[in-house]
């Protein structure tokens, strides 16, 4: 009992000192609903999209609002089941997806926004920016610009076969690997080309992670997806 009591202050102090110190940050994340819909009534590309709203076959499989990721802990709340994009990303994405289904495939959300909060949590468990994003920097997903997915069958719903699974950090997920099955390859540059196609950027490390350009332009958001979900309190 003592640990777990000490553990939750360090974290407290941890995630305090992130959120408050903007010397250190370089900027001040968005946590206030009112601030952030006050933004958005002002400049409507500031706007967080809902994403199965935009792109009705996309599949949700939120990963980090269950244990079954790379940390072994569940980061989002429980009931989380929806995510957002700012809306030239998620517009974006959205011709990503009509392209795909002349295919015959759809997209599957492994995450998008991501609250900072939660990048703060993943700094204290990692701790390594080979993997994590470092709190002080911020990151894509913060911003509403970054998202992992992967390609669907829209008939089947299965996932195609990619050359590792989600959150795999071994040198099979870059997108130069060759070493692996040629079908591997070439759903992992399907998916490639097409994002690209539309504005989207790759990781070189991670196939499945792909951000928008200018992210700087847009601020670190701390909200809720709850807060996200409805304007109205």
């Amino acid at each position: 009992m003592h640990k777990n009591i000490v553990t939750v202050f360090f974290t407290l102090l941890v995630s305090l000192a992130w959120a408050q110190d903007k010397q250190v940050l370089g900027f001040k994340p968005v946590n206030g609903k009112a601030s952030f819909y006050s933004m958005v009534d002002r400049d409507s590309l500031l706007a967080m999209i809902e994403l199965k709203s935009l792109i009705p076959t996309l599949q949700y499989e939120l990963r980090y609002a269950s244990s079954n990721n790379f940390t072994g802990q569940r980061l989002y709340p429980k009931n989380t089941h929806t995510t957002y994009l700012r809306r030239n990303p998620a517009l974006a994405l959205a011709k990503v997806a009509e392209d795909l289904k002349k295919k015959g495939l759809g997209i599957k959300i492994w995450d998008a926004y991501r609250p900072y909060r939660t990048t703060v949590r993943f700094w204290e468990l990692i701790h390594d920016e080979r993997f994590v994003a470092n709190p002080s920097k911020g990151s894509g997903h913060n911003r509403g610009t970054a998202v992992d997915l992967t390609l669907v069958d829209l008939k089947t719903g299965k996932e195609l076969e990619m050359p590792t699974t989600f959150d795999d950090f071994t040198a099979v997920a870059f997108h130069g690997a060759k070493n692996i099955d040629e079908l591997k390859i070439r759903n992992r540059e399907l998916l490639k080309t097409t994002m690209e196609k539309f504005g989207f950027i790759p990781l070189e490390t991670e196939w499945w992670h792909y951000s928008w350009p200018g992210a700087s332009a847009y601020d670190v958001l701390d909200l809720s997806f709850k807060a996200l979900g409805s304007k109205i309190d």
